[in-house]
Order: structure tokens, then sequence, then C-alpha cells
């Protein structure tokens, strides 16, 4: 009898450990789930500011009377498709996130072309207008980038207790996935060549 007790006493114990864990691991996946999501709303906003300045800085550009109109078109083409792109912050799985980069990453070629392109034109370079367009994309660039970094922070801390011990087990019945990272696009780790 006392053997049976003990034995109900240790299961129930058992129970109401994993229990615990459980409900104390999923509360932390939710809390780091809805951080990842919020970093990546930032990094949308980021990209959709840079997405708003484009058009301001075509229009300042096609001012330049015989600015190569093939780099504008580029440049408009790009953004449509950068902005057409859209993932859901409940599904950031690394190919959406890949597809998601590769379009921006056009865009961010198109961008870089046209401003060499610029370099060609003393008047445009003096045009104040152009000028504050291109600090504030300069800027934008540095935001998209402390975003870019916050989100994978943020994915990083969520993947690390969606894989630890006792969360794995839970992880799964709950719905969390591990999450995709930014990675460097290809061939970004070399430099760049600039001709005039």
């Amino acid at each position: 009898m006392k053997s049976k007790s003990i034995v109900l006493i240790v299961i129930i114990g058992a129970i109401l450990l994993l229990g615990g864990c459980g409900c104390s691991g999923y509360n932390k996946m939710v809390g780091l789930d809805q951080d990842v999501k919020g970093k990546w709303g930032n990094v949308q906003s980021e990209y959709q500011r840079r997405a708003d300045l484009i058009p301001n800085l075509v229009n300042t550009v096609k001012g330049a009377a015989d600015f190569e109109q093939e780099t504008l078109t580029k440049v408009i083409e790009a953004r449509a498709k950068a902005t057409s792109v859209n993932i859901d912050a409940g599904d950031l799985t690394p190919e959406k996130l890949a597809q998601f980069q590769q379009a921006q990453g056009e865009l961010s070629g198109a961008l870089s072309r046209l401003l060499v392109s610029v370099e060609r034109y003393p008047e445009l370079k003096a045009n104040q207008n152009f000028l504050s367009l291109q600090a504030q994309l300069e800027g934008t660039e540095n935001r998209i980038k402390v975003s870019r970094n916050d989100f994978n922070t943020s994915v990083q801390q969520y993947n690390t207790v969606v894989k630890s011990f006792p969360n794995a087990l839970f992880a799964g019945m709950f719905g969390f996935k591990e999450k995709g990272y930014f990675a460097a696009e290809p061939g970004s780790d070399k430099a760049p060549e600039v001709k005039f």
C-alpha cells in the first residue's frame, strides 16, 4: 500500500513538474515569438521608408535634362518588385527571407547604379533637393542595417529557447518552429567595383 502511494506521488510530481516547465517554456516562446514579429515589423518599416523616398529621388533626377532614362526605369522597376514581396511575420522561413532579400538587393543595386551615374552630372550633384534625398537614403540604409541586426538578435534568442531542452519537447506541439535569419547576399564579401 505504501509503495503504491509513493509511486502515485512520484507520478503526480513528475506530471506537475513537466506541466510547470511546459507552461513556463510556452510563455517564454510566445514572448520571444512576439519580439521577433515586432523586430520584423521594424525591418519592413525601414524598407518602406526607403521605398517611399525613391519616387522623390527619381523625380529630382529626372530634372537633369539628359539623364539616362534606362537607369531611372531600372530603379522604378526594382522598387516595384521590392515592394511586391511581402512576408507574414508568422511565417519567417529562410526561403521566404531569401526571396525578400533578393528583391531588396536588386533595389539596392539599382540605387547604387543611379548614384554612380549622378557623378557625371555636376549640376545635379549640386542640387539641394538631390543632396537632401541622398542624405536621407544614406540614413535609411543605416537604419535598415540596425533593424536587420536587431531582428537577427531576436531570432537567435527565439531559436535558442525553441531548441533548448525541455522547450524542444513542447515547441513542436505548440507550433513553434525555428525562424530564419537575414544573411549576407552572395558575393557581398567582395568590394564592389566602381567605374566612372
